[in-house]
């Protein structure tokens, strides 16, 4: 969970990239100490250098759903050929459902059936 100084500077950059300002330290100051609250003094500096090259509206604010992660180890890029790996994940989820079908079929044989 993210500690109350961290939300502020996120909030703050959010709303000068909102009011399509450029997120600097001294601006996240400004608006941190409009709003009144106590953060520790390194929290804006960190913020302004993680956000200088980044594109907010597209990189944080629109891959909101993906947890803002990378892509995994071994992802093919949208439109590439598809890994080794991940082709191979769906044979052994039928796999799996298979065993776990006949293991349900194997109590029918032992006569504990529900409805003898």
């Amino acid at each position: 969970m993210a500690s109350l100084s961290e939300l502020a500077c996120i909030y703050s950059a959010l709303v000068l990239h909102d009011d399509e300002v450029t997120v600097t330290e001294d601006k996240i100051n400004a608006l941190i100490k409009a709003a009144g609250v106590n953060v520790e003094p390194f929290w804006p500096g960190l913020f302004a250098k993680a956000l200088a090259n980044v594109n907010i509206g597209m990189s944080l604010i629109c891959n909101v759903g993906a947890g803002g992660l990378p892509p995994a180890a071994g992802a093919a890029p949208a439109g590439g050929p598809v890994p080794a790996a991940a082709a191979a994940a769906p044979a052994e989820k039928k796999k799996v459902e298979a065993k776990k079908e006949e293991s349900e079929e194997s109590d029918d044989d032992m006569g504990f059936g529900l409805f003898d």
